[in-house]
């Protein structure tokens, strides 16, 4: 196996991050890209050996890092941001070619928002605070302690993006970090190692393992050391990493799937709403906040339709580092059998595809809209993440959110509608962590989020990251006591 392997003209090393240093190991597994099945290249595949090195590395350098000033933590996390935006380019190139996403949207949005996830959290911690208070005379002031190692486990639709999302607020914090990224999608962590060393992160503070989960997944989540867990993904892999990390009473943070609700109600713009739900197909799907299901209103269902097939019928699926292209492939052809037996099942069962129900060459799967399907049916209740969509229709609106809260998850909704007071109305009784009105996919750091129900545990982002990533304590102090906590 060689050290390093070159991707799209950038060189890439396979190997773990461990203590400051590159760490092989003896046996590898082959990174294939999903633009043409292509092996990227051989990377190195832990075993229970480099996790446990790996945390002993975090554990080791936590206390100094800890006990690192906020504005040096900040000032670190800042030069991390710059290093990214200094190599932009060669992340956008090495993650399209990595998980098929397209170029143009990590030229543009993705790869400047990881940039932007280390300067916000460095900005943040600088003036995450919390106002003293008085009882009965005694002074009260919370503060928030850095917790010890995390581990960090990743998914591949949005390998940097999901990563930094998680590895800033931890860093930022004063927690070392554990990095394990998703198998399918490992290589622009490992330039990220790269970039935090060059930054001056000091060794131990971030370490990377790569390899599959179900042979160091355990090592990591039940290890006695490790303080925090923060994983997204699906929900059978977060209940065995539970139970793995209950015999500690780890704290974990839970993001995982989604089966959400576009809500088109007949005052809706229907212009906007077909927008909306035609942006559902973006990374092919692949995009756990997705509104997969199409709530419409029946007096406005049928044109509602027509607008959404005709323009759906002008999407570009190809290359995605073709800038004329919408919808690139699928991460793996483990996912597209995934994708199509759904689809597959969906029309055995009674569905109708409007838009597409078919894979196309490669690992290329034809956006789809099925109609014509119950509420209880697989298809509208389990996560199938691809472009696969559904629709139904309601009469009134206790029906619409009725069936918008009627599956097991409640990670995200989409409501369109021209009424405010109609709005408000529904977007309060909906089950959801995250609810658009007229609009999707604004996201904000300083907002909570996660996900209600089976879309996970606990709330990430601004303050409840460090609430989360921090052990909160409360110092009270005497009257005649010191006023001045520092």
């Amino acid at each position: 196996m060689t050290d390093k392997i070159t991707v799209g003209g950038v060189a890439v090393d396979t190997r773990h991050w461990i203590g400051g240093e590159r760490v092989a190991s003896p046996d590898t597994f082959t990174d294939i890209s999903p633009i043409d099945g292509s092996t990227i290249g051989e990377i190195s595949r832990a075993t229970p050996a480099e996790a446990a090195a790996a945390i002993a590395a975090a554990k080791a350098a936590f206390p100094a890092w800890a006990a690192t000033s906020r504005a040096e933590r900040a000032r670190l996390l800042h030069a991390i941001a710059d290093g990214v935006e200094k190599r932009l380019e060669e992340l956008a190139i090495v993650e399209t070619t990595d998980n098929g996403a397209l170029l143009r949207s990590h030229r543009r949005g993705v790869m400047p928002r990881v940039a932007h996830n280390f300067r916000f959290f460095a900005d943040w911690l600088l003036k995450l605070d919390h106002e003293d208070f008085e009882t009965r005379g005694h002074g009260n002031h919370v503060s928030w302690d850095p917790a010890g190692p995390s581990v960090l486990i990743t998914p591949w639709n949005a390998p940097l993006l999901l990563a930094t999302w998680k590895v800033a607020p931890a860093l930022a914090a004063g927690n070392t970090v554990v990095l394990k990224p998703a198998e399918w999608s490992p290589l622009t962590a490992s330039l990220l190692a790269d970039i935090a060393a060059e930054a001056g992160l000091p060794a131990g503070v971030l370490n990377l393992v790569q390899g599959y989960g179900s042979e160091i997944g355990d090592a990591l989540t039940s290890h006695p050391d490790v303080r925090r867990i923060s994983f997204t993904g699906s929900v059978p892999t977060a209940r065995r990493i539970a139970a793995s990390a209950a015999a500690n009473l780890t704290p974990l943070s839970l993001e995982l799937g989604g089966k959400s609700p576009l809500l088109v109600f007949a005052d809706a713009d229907l212009d906007l709403a077909v927008d909306l739900a035609v942006e559902q197909y973006d990374n092919a799907g692949q995009v756990c906040l997705a509104a997969t299901r199409f709530l419409v209103e029946e007096s406005v269902a049928e044109e509602f339709t027509r607008r959404f097939v005709e323009k759906a019928g002008q999407l570009t699926q190809g290359d995605p580092r073709d800038e004329a292209t919408d919808v690139g492939p699928n991460i793996h052809p483990r996912q597209l059998e995934k994708i199509d037996g759904f689809v597959q099942r969906a029309v055995a069962a009674g569905a109708r595809a409007l838009v597409g129900g078919h894979r196309k060459d490669g690992q290329y799967y034809a956006p789809t809209l099925l109609t014509d399907v119950a509420q209880d049916s697989e298809i509208v209740q389990e996560e199938v993440f691809g472009p696969v969509l559904t629709l139904q229709t309601f009469a009134t609106e206790d029906e619409a959110v009725r069936l918008a809260n009627d599956t097991r998850f409640g990670l995200a909704a989409t409501v369109a509608t021209g009424d405010p007071e109609r709005a408000r109305r529904v977007t309060a009784r909906l089950v959801a962590g995250t609810v658009w009105v007229n609009c999707f996919f604004v996201r904000d750091l300083r907002a909570p989020f996660g996900g209600s129900r089976l879309s996970g545990v606990g709330r990430e982002g601004g303050s409840w990251s460090f609430d989360f990533y921090c052990d909160l304590k409360n110092t009270v102090t005497a009257p005649n006591g010191w006023s001045n906590h520092g």
